[in-house]
């Protein structure tokens, strides 16, 4: 019956097409696409006669005429399917008897590894995106896509060179100084990397990756008793580990692999386009093959100060309100209820403690007072409902303390957010598809992103000129006197409780990008805010990426200023005097 209906339906060519397009060819190759790929390292339509009738033959048996493990058996079925061509003139007896005697050339085979090569992280992602597409859409015979077998066409926003240069951005801060710098900063203490935690407290951790291992489960499915696979996570087995200096192969107990994972630092980063919101670059964290936890989508973390800006937004609506209006630098009390105590926040330091500020100087330095300041000012139901228009969705408790950047938020949203300033008051959410086409090249969806304005032109370049400041004189002053970037830049660093988590979001006129660096879990960090804060774990993967992006002229990002709104600003921004001297080392904390 299913045989009458492609019948009916199809042309034998396009039911070929189909059958080629799926049928295993061993070696994890589905389709004629992916098997070219593995075997021969060339699209279909570059194969050689004598490579083509190879991949036929393997489709009788993939395993038993595999040209890798069967090499003599693959010969033969390839003489078998090159008789069949001569049979029917497809190829003249000359061409068969030449092409039988030549000897299988497997020098470019290459398994489709999943977990090689660049945006492993997006890639996955976007699999599962898709899966869910295919579920909800209709082929015209009325079953659902399916995105392995019906050769859909899929045209992403990523940029390949933007991508290699985030992946190499994100190695190269990470092997060359910030992981050294973490080993060295724990060497000889107690219970590292744990910070304040108690042996029974670690215990529980380990305890927990114990069992979200792929050997535990696997044990358990088959019937392993506790006693068998508590001997065998402390029976030393051999094994490949990751590296910085690249992959090990080594003898552990899987226990004590289980603790040496949980020494290295982790990181996401996206980069999306200011005016169209498509995500360019995607690293989701350091190696996919190893650590496949996505800190860019999935993962969500306290933003510390990065979230201030959504703060001084609601400040720079206001007509008394511009980046040069002075505020008290004194602590301010919440009130918590009649069964709560009051919460006083506190400053990193003492600098200008008692001083009127600007609220230029006070982002730049990243000032908690003033932030407390501007929370009493407005109210955190105000803060939340800004965040919100700025494509925010996570859930935020509209209470005094997210002033100090409290919510856990990803870095997908945080990019999309601060994109805002750069695309001129208007929020545009991030997008990673631009159309899906069908086998023949029909379109089935084009994705246009949504956009909705969060606040007007002049708003949005106030705020470009306060966390231009930031760089400028302020937590990160290192992009212009350490990395020498000269471009026009604003941004925030973010610093979260007991140097947890590290960020750095910064903005140029055609990019924005943020960057969350930290341990797998919170109580993973340094133990000083000064090599623990956002200006040294996250800002030199920033400036490392743009250096890369600005160097590379293919690529079109130019180091062009803030266009100016079209109409007379209300304010004066320059603010004299106390915001000009650059600091050299400036601490923020949460």
């Amino acid at each position: 019956i299913t045989a009458a209906k492609l019948e009916r339906n199809y042309s034998k060519e396009e039911i070929i097409a189909m059958y080629f397009n799926t049928v295993d060819f061993g070696s994890n190759s589905f389709g004629i696409k992916t098997a070219a790929r593995t075997y021969f390292g060339k699209s279909p339509d570059s194969l050689k006669i004598e490579e083509s009738a190879l991949l036929v033959g393997i489709l009788k048996a993939p395993t038993y005429y595999s040209p890798l493990k069967n090499p003599e058996n693959a010969m033969k079925r390839r003489e078998v399917v090159l008789n069949q061509m001569r049979k029917y003139d497809y190829i003249t007896q000359q061409e068969y008897d030449s092409l039988k005697v030549l000897p299988i050339d497997m020098s470019r085979y290459s398994i489709q590894d999943h977990t090689a090569g660049y945006g492993t992280y997006f890639r996955e992602y976007l699999r599962q995106y898709l899966n869910e597409w295919c579920a909800n859409h209709k082929k015209p015979d009325g079953t659902p896509y399916n995105l392995y077998k019906d050769g859909l066409k899929i045209y992403t926003t990523i940029n390949y060179k933007m991508q290699k240069y985030a992946e190499e951005a994100v190695a190269e801060h990470l092997s060359k100084d910030l992981q050294p710098a973490f080993y060295k900063h724990w060497k000889g203490v107690k219970n590292a990397p744990f910070y304040q935690l108690k042996p029974e407290e670690i215990e529980v951790i380990y305890e927990a990756s114990m069992k979200n291992s792929d050997r535990y489960r696997h044990m358990k499915e088959n019937k392993a008793t506790d006693e068998e696979i508590r001997k065998a996570f402390n029976t030393p087995v051999a094994m490949r580990i990751f590296s910085w200096e690249g992959e090990k192969d080594t003898v552990m107990t899987p226990w004590d692999s289980l603790k040496y994972y949980k020494w290295f630092l982790h990181a996401g980063l996206m980069s999306v386009e200011a005016q169209t919101g498509y995500v360019r670059a995607y690293v989701g964290g350091i190696n996919y093959r190893y650590f496949q936890f996505d800190n860019v989508k999935v993962g969500k973390r306290q933003v510390g100060s990065t979230f201030k800006p959504f703060l001084y937004t609601l400040a720079m609506q206001e007509g008394e309100f511009s980046p040069c209006t002075e505020v008290p630098n004194l602590p301010v009390t919440f009130d918590m209820g009649p069964n709560a105590p009051a919460w006083t926040p506190k400053n990193a330091d003492d600098k200008r403690e008692g001083e009127m500020v600007t609220l230029k100087w006070a982002l730049a330095n990243s000032v908690n007072y003033v932030s407390a300041y501007l929370m009493k000012r407005f109210s955190p139901a105000a803060v939340v409902n800004m965040a919100r228009k700025m494509g925010v969705t996570s859930p935020i408790d509209a209470v005094p303390a997210i002033c100090l950047g409290t919510p856990d938020l990803s870095v997908y949203e945080m990019v999309g957010a601060m994109n805002t300033y750069a695309n001129k008051g208007v929020y545009i959410e991030p997008i990673f598809i631009t159309r899906i086409e069908d086998k023949n090249g029909n379109l089935l969806e084009s994705f246009i992103p949504k956009q909705q304005e969060a606040m007007n032109e002049e708003t949005a370049y106030l705020m470009i000129d306060l966390m231009r400041g930031v760089v400028e004189s302020g937590t990160g002053a290192r992009l212009r006197y350490r990395f020498g970037m000269n471009a026009p830049i604003a941004g925030k660093t973010g610093t979260t409780q007991n140097q947890s988590d590290g960020w750095f979001i910064g903005i140029t006129p055609q990019l924005t990008t943020g960057v969350w660096v930290g341990g797998e879990l919170r109580s993973i960090r340094f133990r000083s805010i000064t090599l623990g804060q956002g200006a040294s774990m996250a800002l030199p993967i920033w400036a490392y990426f743009m250096q890369k992006v600005y160097a590379d002229p293919t690529l079109g990002i130019r180091k062009d200023d803030f266009p100016r709104p079209a109409a007379p600003l209300r304010v004066d921004l320059n603010c004299t005097g106390q915001d000009d001297e650059t600091e050299q080392y400036i601490e923020e904390e949460f």
